[in-house]
């Protein structure tokens, strides 16, 4: 997909942060990814998902209707549909396509030249950030669970284009590293 990039990331790597960063930079267009886990406070239909139940997903999977889905740490579907993709191709804008790491295989198969950009912190710094983000649910087993898919997602920084680091209080610098590669790799900037 021409003028398309995937920014991929662990749980509290600062997908979001950095991709509002950018919005302020480039032009663009968000792939909105559909979800059955349930909207956090903040999040609307449509930003940053669309949120599903899991027997619409089930449902849509059986129609072929998306392009590529996973089951992610947290239990909950993940994907992105035909139609969605279709949306960006047509949009004049450069395309930020926001997936785990299954999906950045799934979508390196179907796009071969597609660029991802994986967005990284230390592990203390992801897991600070996320007992902060979803304090709601105390849990220490949640916590370790996504931890463990963390460090799983670790083992994967090969499919990457570029890794970036986005170190707690250099949000700016991460946002200036991405937006050298896009406007290096793109023909709209």
């Amino acid at each position: 997909m021409k003028n398309v990039f995937i920014i991929s990331g662990p749980a509290g790597s600062g997908k979001d942060a950095v991709i509002d960063g950018l919005c302020k930079l480039l032009p663009l267009t968000r792939v909105i990814t559909t979800t059955t886990r349930a909207p956090r406070r903040g999040e609307t239909e449509g930003h940053p998902y669309y949120f599903i139940s899991r027997q619409e997903f089930e449902q849509a999977i059986a129609r072929k209707k998306f392009i590529e889905y996973s089951t992610n740490e947290n239990d909950e579907l993940y994907g992105v549909t035909s139609e969605e993709l279709d949306r960006i191709a047509h949009s004049e804008n450069i395309g930020i396509w926001k997936v785990d790491w299954k999906g950045v295989v799934s979508a390196k198969k179907l796009f071969p030249g597609i660029i991802a950009l994986f967005i990284n912190a230390p592990l203390d710094v992801l897991e600070s950030r996320l007992r902060k983000r979803d304090a709601s649910k105390a849990n220490d087993d949640y916590f370790r669970e996504r931890m463990e898919y963390t460090r799983e997602w670790l083992k994967h920084t090969d499919i990457y284009d570029s890794i970036i680091e986005n170190e707690q209080g250099k949000l700016d610098e991460a946002i200036q590293k991405i937006f050298a590669i896009i406007k290096e790799r793109t023909t709209t900037v």
